[in-house]
C-alpha cells in the first residue's frame, strides 16, 4: 500500500519568539527550525503500517527552502521518497491554500492512506488534514490513537472528550489525522541518515502568490489564502503576587479587604 505522510517545519519549540516589524508575522532570521512534532507520530504510525503491509512510505511538506530539512529528516526516519512543494508563498499560507497545494501535488500519486499529525505546532489550526480530504474526496477521521487496515478499509480509535472513545471504520482511500503520543517514535540512524541522501527528494514549484493557479474549481488562484493575517501581540501580563504581612489572623484580614475593594466580594 501506499502511504502519504504529511509534515511541516515549524520553529523549535524553545525558540525565543519575537514579533516581525511589519507585525504580521514572527521575525524568523534567529530562529531554529524542526519537524512539526504531531506529524511525528503520524509518520511513525506509517512506518509501522509499511513494514506490517508492505508498500511505501511517501513523506511532503509544503514550504520555503528550508523545509526541506524536514523532510530529510523524514527520509532518514525512513520514509522511501520525498516530494517538496516549493515557495515562499507558503510562509503566509493559511490551511486552505496550503491543503490545496498539497492536494494538487497529490493527484498523480493515488494515495491508499493519508496521514498527519492532528495539528501544528506553530498556527494550531488542526484543519489542513480534513480539507485535504475534502479536496481529494476521500473519506476523513481526526484524533485517531490506533490504525488498523483490513481488506479495502481501515478501522480506528478515535479519541473523544472525557476519556472516550469511538471505534470506526473507513474506505480506503482515507485521511487520517493522528493524534499525539499514539505510537513511540523512533529515531533517526546513522544509517538512516545516510540512507537518506541516496533517496528521492522531488521539489516542486509552487505557482507564485496570485497567479493562474491549477486548484480546484472555486478555490481561487493558486497561492491564495482566503483569510488573512493582519497582526499578532503577545498577550499582557497582568497577574501579579502580593504578600501580606502578619500573622494568620492578621493576613486574612488584610486578603478579605483587598478582595472587597476589588470587587471579588459581594
Amino acid at each position: 500500500m501506499k502511504i502519504v505522510v504529511c509534515i511541516k517545519h515549524v520553529p523549535a519549540r524553545d525558540s525565543r519568539l519575537r514579533i516581525a516589524q511589519s507585525g504580521e508575522w514572527i521575525e524568523e532570521r534567529d530562529l531554529s527550525w524542526e519537524i512539526n512534532e504531531p506529524d511525528t507520530y503520524a509518520l511513525e504510525e506509517a512506518l509501522r503500517l509499511r513494514e506490517k503491509h508492505g508498500g511505501e512510505v511517501l513523506a511532503i511538506t509544503a514550504g520555503p527552502d528550508r523545509a526541506a530539512e524536514a523532510l530529510k529528516r523524514g527520509l532518514a526516519m525512513g520514509a522511501d521518497r520525498a516530494i517538496h512543494l516549493a515557495g515562499d508563498v507558503f510562509n503566509a499560507a493559511d490551511a486552505n491554500a496550503t491543503a490545496r497545494g498539497l492536494a494538487d501535488a497529490l493527484r498523480g500519486e493515488a494515495p491508499d492512506l493519508v496521514l498527519a499529525g492532528v495539528q501544528s505546532d506553530d498556527k494550531g489550526y488542526a484543519a489542513t488534514g480534513v480539507m485535504l480530504a475534502e479536496l481529494l474526496g476521500m473519506p476523513h477521521s481526526t484524533l485517531i490513537m490506533e490504525v488498523e487496515v483490513l481488506d479495502g478499509r481501515v478501522k480506528v480509535k478515535r479519541e473523544m472528550e472525557s476519556g472516550w472513545f469511538e471505534w470506526l471504520e473507513l474506505p480506503l482511500p482515507a485521511v487520517l489525522t493522528i493524534q499525539s503520543g499514539i505510537n513511540q517514535v523512533r529515531y533517526s540512524t546513522l544509517k538512516g541518515i545516510m540512507a537518506a541522501k541516496k533517496k528521492d527528494l522531488r521539489r516542486v514549484e509552487a505557482p507564485a502568490a496570485g497567479s493562474a493557479g491549477t486548484g480546484p474549481a472555486g478555490t481561487g488562484p493558486a497561492g491564495t489564502s482566503p483569510t488573512a493575517l493582519h497582526g499578532l501581540a503577545f498577550p499582557s501580563r497582568t497577574s501579579r503576587a502580593e504578600i501580606f504581612d502578619g500573622d494568620g489572623k492578621a493576613a486574612a484580614g488584610s486578603l478579605w479587604e483587598r478582595l472587597r475593594r476589588d470587587g471579588k466580594l459581594r
